[in-house]
């Protein structure tokens, strides 16, 4: 039976990485439903998934045995992260290896847009010539907004600049400015003063619905608009009304509110068919290179966590890192409720069982605490079974520590 369940295809390269800790690993293709997910995970340590499985509390809930789940992608909206820690697992993603690769399409679609290349290809399509500068433009002395200024944000402002563009850009958080970009005061300053407005927001609820007729509307007329980031963000009626209207000029679109899970599978959206209007099936991060990279990355903290109770870059649990000494004999990763007393009640207890402490660290998030602890002595039964009776305790896993090679 599989140990390791890896599904939506992330790159092979994260295979190896899984079955260098002892994990198993089977595959499926696309994406799976609740139903299908709680039933596949039966014996299953780590999950991996990419943007179109859903992993709720009630998934989590039916399989206590998961330890981690590793997000081959960017967004982890699609796991409830509270549920997941308080069940003890841990999860990660990939929140910087595929962001060239979603700048380099926000780049070439924006040279698209703005040179009207969708409409241009069409006609040679059906056999008609139209050789003609109406509507096209160069990007270069226009100006870009970008709505998140975070890693993708950040790198598109550069090489957008890098093209002779200048930058506007809006967060929610305060920000440093690269290059020559200014940061707005609003999301309508933006709008205002852009000849294109790119959208780069994560996926918090927060902002479902953050684009809509309302920011449509103080938009410049004339205007060409990405959104690469989460299909709940836009209201795609409101945007295909300002298509047809002509006040939006063009549009490339990469993520939707409702997307299939499995490929082949039939596409539906009101944005089909529109003129300059750029559709792809959410392939923002899907290079070779990306992938790779993501494949690695990913699988890598999973085999870490697995082996060594890292959670450096997790998103859900405190980011702990501990590195063994020549003696370290055993290891307990210790994941608990954040209350008063508890690194005190773990200590009292090795103590009172004999058990050695080499090294400790404890870190804190909310409500959850985790614990690193390497013991240079057996561990008592009867000192684990002190610690997994503790009322605070969620998970304990307790990993055996080979000295490091001399």
């Amino acid at each position: 039976m599989a140990t390791a369940l890896l599904l939506e295809n992330p790159h092979p390269d994260a295979d190896p990485q899984l079955q260098s800790v002892g994990l198993t690993t089977a595959r499926h293709p696309g994406a799976l439903d609740e139903d299908e997910l709680i039933e596949a995970l039966a014996g299953v340590r780590v999950l991996g998934i990419r943007s179109k499985t859903t992993v709720s509390a009630r998934v989590l809930a039916a399989n206590p045995q998961l330890e981690a789940i590793g997000a081959f992608c960017i967004g982890t909206n699609q796991v409830d992260l509270k549920a997941a820690a308080r069940q003890g697992v841990a999860v990660f993603n990939a929140p910087y290896s595929n962001t060239r690769s979603v700048v380099e399409l926000a780049i070439g679609e924006i040279i698209a847009l703005m040179r009207r290349l969708t409409e241009r290809d069409r006609a040679l399509h059906f056999g008609v010539w139209e050789k003609s500068a109406s509507g096209s433009h160069e990007v270069r002395g226009r100006t870009l907004g970008i709505i998140g200024y975070g890693s993708i944000g950040t790198q598109l402002s550069v090489v957008a600049e890098a093209l002779g563009m200048r930058v506007l850009y809006y967060d929610v958080v305060e920000r440093l400015a690269l290059g020559n970009a200014k940061r707005a005061r609003s999301i309508s300053e933006v709008l205002r003063n852009s000849d294109v407005v790119s959208l780069h927001v994560d996926g918090r609820a927060g902002n479902a619905g953050l684009f809509g007729a309302k920011e449509f509307a103080q938009m410049k007329p004339g205007a060409l608009f990405l959104n690469l980031s989460r299909g709940f963000v836009v209201d795609t009626t409101a945007l295909r009304q300002n298509i047809i209207d002509g006040h939006i000029a063009g549009a490339a679109v990469d993520v939707f509110p409702e997307e299939p899970k499995r490929n082949g599978d039939p596409f539906e959206s009101e944005l089909r068919g529109l003129p300059n209007v750029i559709l792809t099936p959410h392939i923002g991060g899907s290079t070779q290179e990306a992938q790779v990279a993501i494949g690695q990355f990913v699988g890598s903290k999973l085999a870490s966590y697995i082996r060594t109770g890292s959670t450096d870059m997790s998103v859900n649990l405190p980011r702990l890192t501990l590195e063994p000494s020549e003696s370290t004999r055993f290891r307990c990763a210790y994941v608990h409720r954040n209350t008063p007393g508890v690194l005190a009640l773990v200590n009292q207890t090795f103590a009172e069982h004999g058990a050695n402490i080499e090294g400790q660290i404890l870190g804190t998030a909310g409500e959850i605490g985790y614990m690193i602890t390497d013991l240079g002595t057996d561990l008592p039964a009867e000192a684990l079974a002190a610690l997994r009776g503790m009322e605070d305790t969620i998970r304990l896993r307790v990993l055996t520590r080979m000295p490091p090679a001399s």
